[in-house]
């Protein structure tokens, strides 16, 4: 049976920049490392609504992504 230990979490952020000479959107993302693994949803998604307020660009999604250790 394998065991599965979550080893790191990073919350990304991406952001509207405008658009290209095409019409399509720019998009930036900025991530930040070595977030606190037992942060809920709610405390990460106030986390960056309040970094939203330092950025002149408008937010388009919050993501967290986790690093998980498979082991046998």
């Amino acid at each position: 049976m394998a065991v599965a230990s979550l080893e790191a979490t990073k919350l990304r952020l991406v952001f509207n920049a405008g658009v290209d000479d095409e019409g399509k959107p720019i998009l930036k993302s900025k991530t930040f490392n070595n977030v606190t693994k037992s942060a809920t949803t709610d405390q990460l998604f106030q986390a960056a609504q309040a970094i939203t307020v330092l950025c002149k660009d408008t937010l388009n999604k919050v993501e967290r992504n986790d690093s998980i250790d498979l082991q046998a």
